[in-house]
């Protein structure tokens, strides 16, 4: 008897203390994932406090993700290396010493490199975390579980970061306080973040260091060239895809990708393994996960402009109209995180990714007017807006967990950093050049409604009042963003084509632990 009362109080303490390694993990990714768009809100307060130029305003947003997204490979490989709970403390350290940067920054220069410094950090904590999952849970229903809370944090950090910013940005004007608001949408990651980091040690184990060299040309070239595509698909979505820098970061940024991929053929310890993309249904999920988060941040991007600029909703109000996605989303990963031990992931994530794109169509029929003098229309929150939401974030819980898991799946221990990197690449640089082509639809949209319009006013002789001017930028806008959401939902259909054809992987398998077979490459 008392064997038996050890034994399973030995069952709870190790459940519990899974949950709080789950916590911890969790906490951290939602962290490095809402810092994307929390500033977003607070763009015009940090414009006007620091003197800003509009031109050079984007780059607090895209600086963090310019970061992020180029060093995620160099994140995930230091980890296989040197311990992923070491890069993973160390990724946070760096991060809550950016954020404290930023926060107090005095100058647009030091909130730039605040921002670049943070998403150094982030890239190392990322794909360390995880890899942690795939080391601390046992295959399963378990580590189905755990995946499922990661893919949920994935999810809705977008959306709590509008929410967090919009309310923290108002912090000043509410209580009073003597700092700004928008520093404290970066100064409140320093706490959660020093603190995430001192209590690693105790609740997450240090996985296993696999010797080898770092692969210091691939890191260079890799990085550099991950830099130059992903900072030319962001300028292209404010510049244009013919400007000359657009085009010059372009073609540096593939012609170092090749390079990359040449070095990585004939290195013996390369930073990206070819391997790693040799099993179908994981290079099936790398794809899928290139197209679904496109489309999904050009949701955020577009919708909550709307929301706010059409339908006159304040920041705080504009984060809350979001909330629905939070729970929707959080709902359906628990949901697939069970049904994923019954139903082969090709049915659950091909189920959600056609939802998504069904809720993508629906946002592309916003109403609106295109004739002149344009009418005053406006979406109803309640009828056109909140149940694509719904919709858009039940779909995407349901492809987050299956595509994750089935993403590292037997991976080889040595490779589970570098596979997290590869994954969350897929996600950032997925994201920046689906919204760069949407960007560039919606523009083209625009421009060419705003001259019919201009050339309807004048062959009819009339002169717009101020009231008819902003009604006019309304529905030109709208405009824009439905062409943009007709066109997400084509990515998303990509994401859903590829996932039904290529996942292959059974449900049984996903229970089963340990790499695969050996395949004979580098």
């Amino acid at each position: 008897m008392t064997d038996v009362a050890n034994a399973e109080g030995t069952s709870s303490g190790t459940k519990q203390h899974l949950a709080w390694a789950l916590v911890l993990i969790s906490v951290a990714q939602l962290m490095v994932v809402l810092d994307g768009t929390i500033v977003n809100i607070a763009l015009p307060f940090i414009q006007h406090d620091l003197d800003i130029a509009p031109a050079n305003l984007r780059w607090v947003v895209t600086g963090y993700a310019l970061a992020f997204g180029s060093l995620l490979l160099l994140g995930g490989r230091l980890g296989d290396l040197y311990g992923r709970r070491k890069i993973f403390m160390t990724g946070l350290i760096v991060f809550s010493v950016a954020s404290l940067l930023g926060g107090l920054a005095t100058s647009e220069g030091l909130l730039l490199a605040a921002r670049a410094l943070q998403g150094f950090g982030a890239a190392l904590a990322s794909p360390a975390a995880l890899a942690l999952i795939t080391t601390t849970f046992p295959a399963g229903p378990l580590r189905n579980r755990a995946f499922a809370v990661y893919a949920a944090m994935s999810g809705v950090g977008a959306a709590v970061g509008l929410l967090l910013g919009g309310w923290l940005t108002g912090l000043d004007s509410i209580f009073g306080l003597d700092v700004e608001g928008w520093r404290l949408t970066l100064l409140i990651n320093v706490p959660i973040g020093i603190v995430t980091a001192l209590l690693a040690p105790r609740l997450l184990a240090e996985s296993e260091s696999h010797p080898g060299q770092l692969d210091l040309p691939g890191a260079v070239t890799g990085t550099l060239g991950l830099l130059g595509i992903v900072y030319g698909i962001s300028r292209a979505g404010t510049d244009g895809w013919t400007d000359t820098w657009t085009v010059a970061s372009l073609a540096a940024g593939l012609l170092l990708l090749v390079s990359f991929l040449l070095i990585e053929r004939r290195v013996e310890h390369p930073l990206l393994p070819v391997r790693v993309f040799m099993n179908r249904t994981r290079a099936a999920s790398f794809v899928a996960m290139f197209f679904a988060p496109a489309a999904m941040f050009a949701m955020f991007f577009y919708l909550s402009q709307y929301i706010q600029e059409v339908m006159g909703y304040s920041p705080i109000q504009a984060g809350v109209a979001f909330l629905p996605f939070c729970f929707g989303l959080v709902f359906a990963a628990g949901l697939s995180s069970n049904l994923i031990n019954r139903i082969d992931p090709r049915y659950l994530a091909g189920f959600g990714t056609l939802l998504a794109a069904v809720a993508l169509f629906g946002f592309s029929r916003i109403p609106h007017s295109t004739t002149f003098p344009p009418a005053d229309v406006q979406a109803g929150y309640w009828t056109d807006i909140l149940p694509y939401i719904l919709m858009m974030s039940f779909g995407m819980g349901m492809t987050f967990v299956p595509l994750t898991l089935t993403a590292v799946h037997h991976l080889r221990a040595e490779d589970s950093g570098i596979g997290s990197g590869v994954l969350n690449t897929m996600q950032q640089v997925g994201g920046a050049l689906g919204l760069s082509l949407l960007a560039t639809i919606a523009t083209q949209t625009m421009t060419d409604l705003g001259t019919d319009f201009a050339t309807a006013a004048q062959k009819a002789g009339a002169q717009a009042t101020e009231a008819q001017q902003t009604v006019a930028a309304h529905q030109i806008f709208t405009a824009g963003a439905t062409d943009a959401f007709l066109l997400g939902a084509a990515l998303m259909l990509v994401a859903s084509l590829v996932t039904w054809v290529f996942l292959n992987v059974k449900h049984q398998e996903l229970a089963t632990d340990g790499p695969e077979a050996p395949v004979h490459v580098c």
